[in-house]
């Protein structure tokens, strides 16, 4: 689902609020979700799931598919979600 398709959807649902402030809306909903993950904090969304940070080891003995060379590949983070029981069941239908 595409970004202008989701404020499309919500132009539908709420007629009264026009164009921009969906777009401020959805933006306020991402930083916040930016900004607690940046913050090592789980976020939480009652009856859709979580997400959450997974600390990535570091890698000395990782290969490159393309030419089989021994690489480097730092520690990272990754971010991970995890969906409520209600949601898989909804998917698995």
């Amino acid at each position: 689902m595409s970004r202008p398709y989701l404020i499309k959807k919500l132009k539908e649902k709420f007629p009264d609020l026009n164009k921009l402030e969906l777009q401020n809306i959805l933006d306020t909903f991402n930083e916040s979700i930016e900004n607690a993950l940046k913050n090592n904090k789980n976020v939480e969304l009652r009856g859709f799931g979580t997400f959450f940070l997974k600390r990535i080891k570091e890698k000395f003995s990782a290969r490159n598919p393309r030419t089989g060379e021994t690489i480097y590949v730092p520690e990272k983070n990754k971010v991970r979600f995890r969906p409520t029981k209600n949601l898989k069941e909804v998917i698995n239908k």
